[in-house]
């Protein structure tokens, strides 16, 4: 594994123990991440819409206008895999949190 890959992988993993702790912030940056394919990570739509719809779950407002652009490139399919990827997520943490 590449210096690139390793960095990469730390990244998200620090981002997701954040999101693990509710943190918008850490929701938003999930969805740049992903959006872009920035940090040596893939493009992924997908889990790009999952991440900016738990931010703006959060209240996070910049969010929900990345949300709505990435949109424009997703198929409904895709939308609703995304939307169902966002509540399965809130429901493993949730019962964690428990």
């Amino acid at each position: 594994m590449g210096n690139s890959m390793k960095s990469a992988a730390f990244l998200i993993e620090s981002h997701l123990a954040d999101a693990s702790q509710g943190s918008s912030n850490a929701y938003y940056d999930l969805g740049v991440i992903y959006s872009t394919g920035s940090d040596g990570v893939a493009v992924d739509l997908i889990e790009a819409h999952k991440w900016f719809n738990l931010a703006a779950l959060s209240g996070h407002d910049d969010s929900k206008i990345c949300r709505a652009e990435i949109s424009l490139d997703m198929t409904a399919r895709e939308i609703a895999e995304a939307q169902r990827e966002a509540r399965s997520w809130l429901q493993e943490n949730i019962r964690r949190a428990a």
